[in-house]
């Protein structure tokens, strides 16, 4: 599944938005809090997500490109594991943001509506 957004904020923003998880639950209203040890995501980097209704997901970054704004992880909630790939682009006004997760299609559906609203958010001002 691919998802894209595009709005006003700048990349560098969007970027920096992404790859602080204590911003997490600002701009992706279905998380309430992550717990991570680090203030930036990293290569290998583990935490934890808690979603607004109280479900834990694990989480492992896995690859992270500063100069190309770019990042994978994958996550696991329960029996679930889905990987999701992360990327800004510039654009004359604004941003876009895509994201490419792989995982199972009940999952993915599941997914779909809340990822859409919180990319929506990330890249308004």
């Amino acid at each position: 599944m691919t998802l894209r957004a595009s709005g006003p904020a700048p990349a560098e923003d969007v970027w920096s938005r992404y790859v602080s998880p204590a911003c997490w639950p600002t701009w992706s209203p279905q998380i309430r809090a992550v717990r991570v040890a680090g203030e930036r995501i990293a290569p290998g980097m583990r935490g934890e997500v808690v979603s607004l209704f109280g479900a834990t997901a694990r989480f492992v970054v896995e690859c992270v490109d500063e100069e190309r704004r770019q990042w994978t992880w994958r996550v696991r909630l329960g029996p679930v594991h889905m990987r999701l790939r992360h990327e800004v682009f510039p654009q004359a006004v604004g941003s876009v943001t895509t994201l490419r997760a792989e995982g199972p299609a009940l999952a993915l559906a599941a997914y779909a509506g809340p990822a859409r609203w919180a990319m929506g958010r990330l890249v308004r001002r």
